[in-house]
């Protein structure tokens, strides 16, 4: 190959490397990037996977085992919220997530005891995936003080979020609840 055409080449894939890097922004607060290992994953908006127009909000893995999770998410007050049902809701896609993805929501209180939370890690997303519609449904009680709400990220893979709503809903949408564990038994077996 002739020098010229070499240098053209590395011209041309040096201009996709700086028009790819400029579809990728810093995430602004309150977004926040949090976990099990949050080191292991990158948080940001992707103008280029969008469906509301505005870029998609992405966690990535980017190093480490790959055998833990991260997650994107924020904070708001409760004070809009108490004594309401709340949804969550967002439009998802995933690339090559090896362990699962879902959105979650938590309501912090003042009481551990009484906090509703929940993950889908019984409705998982694998794999690559198109957009798909999710959404997580609490209700949120009188003592609540803030509601916490994301995606995670588990394993390895790219997780993006577009087009989400917080918002109240009437108590005919049914509340998402974690599966229960192994049932305990009743009496010692000695």
């Amino acid at each position: 190959m002739k020098p010229g055409y070499i240098i053209l080449s590395l011209l041309a894939a040096a201009s996709l490397y700086a028009v790819a890097a400029e579809s990728v922004e810093k995430l602004a607060e309150p977004w926040l990037l949090a976990g099990e290992t949050p080191k292991s994953y990158q948080i940001g908006i992707d103008r280029s996977q969008t469906i509301s127009g505005k870029g998609g909000k992405f966690i990535r893995y980017v190093s480490g085992e790959g055998n833990s999770w991260g997650t994107l998410m924020q904070m708001v007050s409760a004070d809009q919220y108490r004594n309401k049902r709340v949804r969550f809701q967002a439009r998802i896609k995933t690339k090559d997530v090896d362990s699962w993805a879902g959105l979650w929501m938590r309501v912090d209180t003042s009481s551990r005891n009484e906090m509703p939370f929940y993950n889908s890690e019984d409705k998982p997303i694998t794999g690559t995936t198109d957009w798909q519609l999710r959404s997580v449904v609490l209700d949120v009680p009188a003592n609540a003080n803030s509601i916490a709400f994301g995606v995670i990220d588990g394993g390895k893979g790219q997780v993006w979020l577009d087009d989400l709503k917080l918002e109240v809903v009437g108590n005919d949408v049914p509340v998402d609840k974690m599966k229960q564990g192994r049932q305990l038994p009743t009496a010692p077996s000695l």
